[in-house]
């Protein structure tokens, strides 16, 4: 399997404490990687990192600010890493409408103190940037988004991602030519996924967390945008993408890896709505109910976006494993079981093997 590619490999992951970068690093480990890490504490009780105890897994990590631009280049320069995953941002839309400034800080400044330090590594190193598919320009076409449409964005977080791709983009071109990587040694891309689900995320204003409050509180569940249409996707989905992906900069050195790429649904899949989603992860967890607010002005959200990924299905031979139906049904188990008391590790194991063993690729 290509993710052999990481047993024994020094692997850095920022933002580890977070949702996606603490289950990235227990499949890393689980791979056999050294897998070190660079975030803020966690935001939220509960959180994954915590409940997994990712913590006991790391070779080291540290605690500490992505835009702290002179401790974060001592740490990379301490790990020596061979593979970098940089996933620290501020995620969420309407928190960057209330903290712009800082979103456009952390998300653009601290993708390029980052690539600034791998710049100075002196060391081969394959780079996953991790971006957003918010990053495009949103025109409300029907069909997905594809690596060559501009970037733009409405609200602070869109637009941050997109000027992050732009700062990828010119970091690669001006410091890491994928022509010239027998000389500088570094590979650099730049990834997006859609709108990613699974057992332990607990972030504020995200549909499925506060689906999960709201069951587990016993309250109604209001939905603010029932019919908005995303790219829904499980957690381990994109992960296994950017995985693939620099398991194959690592092993080939090839030019054509080093660029932009998208992981989402595949192409034929039916749209869904916020709304169907929700029905049908209650259906599954035989509990709870929703309300939906369509009268009240909120503010501005993209309410049809979805990504074509035809790029890493032809070139990567990556694609979807679990359709909607398998998502929802995995990720509403996860939280109903760790309600009852089950184990957080030993759930997101049981669904990385589960996923590993339905592999295609």
């Amino acid at each position: 399997m290509i993710f052999d590619a990481f047993n024994g490999k020094t692997v850095l992951v920022t933002g580890h404490t977070g949702f996606k970068g603490s289950w990235l690093c227990l499949w890393l480990a689980q791979l056999g990687a050294e897998v070190h890490g660079f975030s803020l504490p966690p935001n939220t009780e509960p959180n994954h990192y915590t409940a997994a105890h990712i913590s006991e897994l790391l070779k080291s990590e540290q605690l500490g600010d992505i835009r702290d631009q002179s401790t974060l280049t001592k740490y990379i320069q301490s790990v020596q890493p061979d593979c970098i995953f940089h996933l620290a941002a501020q995620p969420l839309v309407r928190k960057s409408y209330a903290n712009p400034v800082d979103t456009f800080d952390t998300n653009v400044m601290g993708s390029i103190y980052l690539m600034d330090a791998v710049r100075s590594l002196g060391k081969p190193c394959s780079v996953v940037m991790i971006t957003s598919d918010k990053c495009y320009e949103n025109v409300g076409k029907a069909e997905g988004y594809v690596e060559t449409d501009p970037m733009g964005g409405h609200d602070p977080y869109s637009a941050s991602k997109g000027c992050a791709e732009l700062a990828v983009a010119s970091y690669r071109r001006s410091f890491f030519p994928p022509a010239d990587v027998a000389k500088h040694g570094v590979m650099i891309a730049s990834v997006r996924a859609g709108n990613v689900v699974g057992g332990g995320d607990w972030a504020e204003d995200r549909i499925i967390p506060d689906a999960v409050r709201a069951v587990t509180t016993e309250k109604s569940l209001e939905i603010r945008s029932p019919n908005a249409v995303r790219p829904w996707q499980h957690v381990l989905e994109p992960l296994s993408g950017y995985m693939l992906l620099a398991a194959k900069m690592m092993e080939t050195n090839a030019a054509v890896y080093a660029d932009g790429w998208n992981f989402g649904p595949k192409e034929n899949s039916p749209a869904v709505t916020v709304a169907e989603i929700i029905d049908s992860f209650y259906n599954v967890w035989r509990k709870g109910k929703a309300e939906y607010d369509t009268e009240t002005k909120h503010l501005h959200e993209a309410a049809f976006l979805t990504l074509s990924s035809k790029k890493a299905e032809s070139v990567l031979g990556w694609k979807q494993q679990w359709d909607v139906n398998e998502t929802m049904k995995k990720t509403a188990e996860w939280y109903k079981n760790f309600y009852a008391g089950a184990d957080a590790r030993e759930l997101s194991l049981a669904d990385i093997t589960a996923y590993m063993n339905h592999l295609e690729y």
